[in-house]
């Protein structure tokens, strides 16, 4: 797997297709709402309305290229029943030998990744340390948090 791809699930190129139309259908008209009433306050040149109205649609058409973006050079995860090895897409539990307790997470790419919902990402220092490996493996790794081990319980779709 090259490092310059951009990782998805289906579910999670779904989500940032209707992100996205959220912002070109209603965001986008929202913030043209907001400059036609702040340009009707008169000068534009000292009107904090106009110009708060004016970043945010910047700061909307910046979001709308990201996500186009991201679309573009996005590979879908194929989700694939062979469960022998960590792969991208796949379920984790897993065993802290540190803090003594079962772990699950799903390897997702960093566009995903989101860890109070248990998506962690590929290239994170724990995802990278998984992938590959086979359940029953040990694996050490080294957080800015320090050296943490654990030990792969299940692999699942």
């Amino acid at each position: 797997m090259a490092e310059n791809n951009i990782y998805l699930t289906q579910a999670g190129k779904e989500d940032l297709e209707k992100k996205l139309e959220e912002l070109k259908v209603v965001k986008r008209r929202e913030v043209a709402e907001k400059i036609k009433v702040a340009r009707e306050f008169g000068d534009i040149s000292e009107n904090a309305e106009y110009d708060a109205a004016k970043e945010e649609q910047a700061m909307i058409e910046g979001e709308i290229l990201e996500i186009e973006n991201t679309l573009r050079s996005a590979v879908i995860i194929e989700e694939s029943a062979d469960t022998n090895a960590v792969t991208v897409g796949k379920q984790v539990r897993i065993y802290d030998y540190e803090d003594k307790v079962e772990l699950e997470y799903r390897i997702v790419g960093t566009t995903e990744a989101d860890l109070e919902k248990n998506l962690i990402s590929n290239e994170s220092p724990v995802g990278k340390a998984l992938l590959g490996k086979k359940k029953g493996a040990t694996v050490s790794v080294e957080t800015p948090g320090g050296l943490l081990k654990f030990k792969i319980l299940d692999i699942q779709q």
